[in-house]
């Protein structure tokens, strides 16, 4: 029989900081990081996988947090809510949120935009169809899924118009070049 109070080793890169930890083999990740470490940005709530509250990127796959023991992830890197943007500052994602009026009690929101970020990391140009896809996993009590969508599109947008300015002001010549 083993013992109820034993804890094992585990080490995380949690938002890119290396976290060394002794953990009840019985505890999830969403325990570690809320418990332990202090993110509570990650939210408990169904604790089933159903909702997807607690949302985080394991080596930037998103997980249910609630689903997985912390000593499954040792040894990987985790991001949370917190790690998307510095200490007060929002992404462009998180202002979109806010712009198109995704946030409402404002709960689901951090696994909302966690898996909005890793959608747009794998698709910088999802189709609403694909942000439909994308998003399935995240429940928003309030109904917010019109709005979500549009703060999606609305980053995807912005990301492509700065990326088309880049690469435009690229192929200009540049001053050195014309004076030759």
């Amino acid at each position: 029989m083993t013992d109820p109070q034993a804890t094992l080793p585990i080490e995380l890169t949690v938002n890119g900081s290396r976290r060394a930890l002794e953990v009840a083999p019985h505890h999830t990740l969403l325990e570690v990081l809320r418990d332990d470490l202090g993110l509570t940005g990650t939210k408990e709530c169904c604790l089933v996988g159903e909702c997807g509250a607690c949302t985080v990127m394991i080596d930037g796959r998103t997980v249910d947090s609630c689903l997985v023991l912390a000593v499954e992830a040792d040894g990987a890197a985790i991001t949370t809510i917190e790690g998307l943007a510095a200490v007060g500052r929002l992404t462009p994602l998180q202002e979109a949120f806010l712009d198109r009026g995704a946030v409402q009690c404002g709960f689901c929101i951090p696994g909302q935009v966690v898996s909005a970020h890793a959608l747009l990391a794998a698709n910088p140009h999802p189709t609403l169809a694909e942000i439909e896809e994308g998003m399935a996993g995240n429940l928003c009590r309030c109904g917010c899924y019109g709005q979500i969508a549009e703060a999606i599109v609305a980053t995807a947008e912005a990301a492509g118009k700065a990326a088309g300015a880049t690469a435009e002001a690229a192929d200009q010549p540049t001053a050195e070049a014309t004076d030759r």
